[in-house]
């Protein structure tokens, strides 16, 4: 595996960090994610992750892929995250565009900011509306990947929920309600440790929640009897106690299964 880092400027979690992620299952690829045009063997989902800094944090697309490989799947995944980006602001910069063509996916998972304020679900809406055609003419579904609100708008995950939810609905394309398996988890265990020292990044702990989340909307099946240690294909390793792992589990399979929405292609 390949990362290309661009650091427009160093301010911690805030920062404009540029990643451009290419991953075959235990096979290095180029880091561009527009240059890789050969097909990965056959069989393989093939997954797109588009977003921010909530994204790439704690290298969620590859929590994904190790949840798929412990259930005996090969999941193919390349991610374009910018921090602070917007979904128009991917549209504008180009690098998510060129992605989209590169390949033939099955799904192009979407995440913009939070969108809890009636002008942002807006924005949100109207970037789905942009994105869809482009990600269907790539054969792939389109896939919202529902965040959180910042802890001191804690208020606000209903309206974070219903943007998003909107927006999926807006192009038929799948919900997944990682934001909603963050709260079932807060109702079982208050404690459970889901944001960065920053009070809206997410922790690895945080990450593992929303991976699960994704990962059981992707298969279409409850995120259950998963390891709690996962090593990731590029040698990190993403780990919580097993006790708390369960926890989170369920909590991931509640949400998706009362919010979750598979879509059409």
């Amino acid at each position: 595996m390949t990362i290309r880092s661009n650091r427009l400027s160093i301010a911690g979690a805030a920062s404009r960090l540029a990643i451009i992620l290419s991953l075959l299952v235990g096979t290095a690829g180029k880091s561009e994610a527009q240059e890789l045009k050969a097909p990965p063997r056959g069989g393989l989902m093939q997954v797109l992750f588009i977003g921010n800094s909530l994204t790439y944090s704690n290298e969620l697309p590859l929590i994904v892929q190790a949840l798929a490989k412990a259930a005996g799947r090969d999941l193919y995944v390349e991610m374009v995250a910018f921090g602070g980006f917007s979904l128009d602001d991917h549209l504008q910069e180009g690098s998510a565009r060129r992605a989209i063509e590169s390949r033939r996916w099955n799904v192009v998972v979407l995440q913009h900011g939070p969108s809890s304020l009636p002008e942002s679900r807006v924005e949100l809406r109207g970037s789905a509306k942009k994105f869809a055609p482009l990600i269907r003419q790539a054969g792939g579904k389109p896939a919202f990947f529902m965040v959180w609100p910042e802890l001191s708008r804690s208020a606000y995950f209903d309206a974070v929920r219903d943007s998003y939810s909107l927006a999926a609905a807006d192009v038929r394309g799948m919900f997944i309600p990682a934001g909603e398996a963050w709260r079932a988890a807060w109702r079982r265990a208050p404690d459970a440790p889901l944001y960065s020292f920053d009070d809206f990044h997410p922790s690895a702990t945080g990450s593992y929640t929303a991976a699960l989340s994704i990962y059981g909307m992707l298969y279409g099946r409850a995120p259950q009897n998963l390891p709690a240690r996962l090593t990731l294909s590029n040698g990190h390793v993403v780990e919580v106690p097993a006790a708390l792992a369960r926890i989170l589990q369920d909590a991931a399979t509640e949400a998706n299964q009362t919010y979750g929405r598979p879509g059409r292609r």
